[in-house]
């Protein structure tokens, strides 16, 4: 049975643990998800493979603790919560846009190497599976806010409308227009709050930022 996550309860512990996590996500941006093996994580790391096992039972949970890392590392979880602090649901919707932009971008490398090999990594897939149901459960609270407020456009059930807003959040539409396209991250922020509010409310252009 393999062993819970939990918080190693000394320095040093806590000092290999952050070391195997940093070197997970260094591996992944720099070589490849296919890259990404116990005994390669714990050469980056210098440390021996016994150690990285005294931690990990598996790559599946080494991932899993690594999804945690990220969150906590990039403060993704203070960004979103930006979100859920704004005043209403239309400043809501308008914030997660500009979450999208602060966020997203810090981990777009592990994201699209994940995409690149879930098809034949089920430890790639599941990583990717659970970034998705994160992201639904998100999208579901955003309309469900903007539908108990009166502010969802008719044409949209929560499901529906929650639906559209996840797949706008696609990797792909991100990459393409802040690397191919060489939109800014606040040009990017800016242009899909007015897109938000344009296809899930009835109400006008959101207010422009300083």
């Amino acid at each position: 049975m393999a062993k819970s996550i939990v918080q190693p309860q000394n320095a040093r512990s806590r000092r290999t643990v952050e070391a195997l996590l940093s070197a997970a996500r260094a591996i992944i941006e720099e070589d490849g998800f296919e890259s990404l093996t116990m005994a390669a994580v714990a050469e980056r790391a210098g440390v021996s493979r016994r150690a990285v096992y005294l931690h990990f039972d598996s790559r599946a949970q080494l991932l899993a603790e690594l999804l945690l890392h990220l969150g906590q590392a990039e403060e993704l979880g203070a960004s979103l919560q930006r979100v859920w602090d704004s005043t209403d649901s239309l400043a809501a919707l308008d914030e997660w846009a500009h979450h999208l932009a602060r966020a997203h971008p810090r981990i777009m490398l592990i994201a699209r190497a994940v995409d690149q090999v879930r098809r034949a990594d089920p430890d790639a897939a599941a990583m990717r599976a659970e970034i998705m149901r994160r992201w639904l459960l998100g999208c579901k609270r955003l309309m469900t806010w903007l539908d108990h407020e009166g502010n969802l456009a008719e044409a949209w059930t929560v499901d529906s409308a929650a639906d559209m807003l996840w797949a706008l959040m696609s990797w792909d539409v991100l990459e393409g227009l802040l690397i191919e396209r060489g939109w800014s991250p606040e040009s990017y922020a800016e242009r899909m709050a007015l897109l938000f509010r344009a296809t899930f409310t009835s109400h006008g252009m959101p207010p422009v930022r300083s």
